[in-house]
C-alpha cells in the first residue's frame, strides 16, 4: 500500500510543480494539464518568433550599411552610414518612413563618395533595414 501512496504523492508534487510552471490556477488535473498545453503552445510561438527575428537580423548584417538606433526623449536618432556612395537609398528611407506614417523632425544626409543619414523623429529601425534591403534588391537588379 505505501508504493501507492508514494506514486500518488508523487504526481501530486509534478502536478504542483506543473501549475506553477505553467502559470495556472486550475485546481482539477486535466485542467492543470490543459493550461500546461497551451502554455508549452505560447513557448513554441515565442521561440517561433525568436528564430524569425534572428534570420531577419542575419540577413540585414549581410547588407553594407551600419544602422543604429538611439531611445531620445521624443522619439528616436537614427544613423545610417555605408563607406560607399548608395544611390537611391536616401529615397528608400524616405519612403519607408512615410510608409509607415513616421515624421520626421530633423535630418542630416551626406550622399557624397559616402552615404550617411542622421535622421531625428519617431523613426522604427526595421523600416530602415527595410528600404536598405528593398534599395538593395533593386540595385542588384540594374
Amino acid at each position: 500500500m505505501g508504493s501507492i501512496e508514494e506514486k500518488r504523492a508523487a504526481l501530486y508534487q509534478k502536478l504542483k510543480q506543473l501549475r506553477s510552471l505553467s502559470h495556472s490556477s486550475a485546481v482539477h488535473k486535466t485542467s492543470i494539464i490543459v493550461d500546461a498545453a497551451k502554455y508549452i503552445e505560447e513557448l513554441k510561438e515565442k521561440v517561433e518568433r525568436l528564430h524569425e527575428d534572428a534570420a531577419s537580423s542575419r540577413e540585414h548584417t549581410s547588407l553594407p550599411m551600419q544602422v543604429t538606433v538611439e531611445t531620445l526623449d521624443k522619439g528616436f536618432r537614427i544613423n545610417v552610414f555605408s563607406e560607399k556612395d548608395c544611390p537611391g537609398l536616401l529615397v528608400s528611407i524616405l519612403e519607408a518612413f512615410e510608409e509607415l506614417g513616421l515624421d520626421l523632425r530633423d535630418a542630416n544626409v551626406s550622399c557624397s563618395d559616402k552615404f550617411h543619414l542622421e535622421a531625428i523623429g519617431e523613426v522604427v529601425k526595421r523600416a530602415v533595414l527595410k528600404a536598405i534591403k528593398n534599395w538593395t534588391d533593386n540595385d542588384n537588379e540594374d
